[in-house]
């Protein structure tokens, strides 16, 4: 290991909880966008093995129909 390495910053872990396990996961998987109109919106997460049961929802870039 480099010097480099020891006194380099420190990598950024996200930690999600999965919305179908409810367990935390290290490597979460958006898979829902709540869209909020007083504020910003909410990315909900799944863990890997329950991401494609869950399928993709709708995203920040996605637009929403208005009747």
């Amino acid at each position: 290991m480099t010097s480099e390495g020891l006194t380099g910053a420190t990598p950024v872990v996200t930690v999600a909880l999965c919305i179908k396990c409810t367990k935390n996961t290290s490597a979460p998987v958006a898979v829902r966008w709540i869209h909020s109109t007083s504020g910003p919106g909410a990315t909900l997460y799944a863990c890997p093995e329950c991401a494609p049961e869950l399928g993709a929802g709708p995203t920040p870039d996605d637009e929403i129909p208005t009747p």
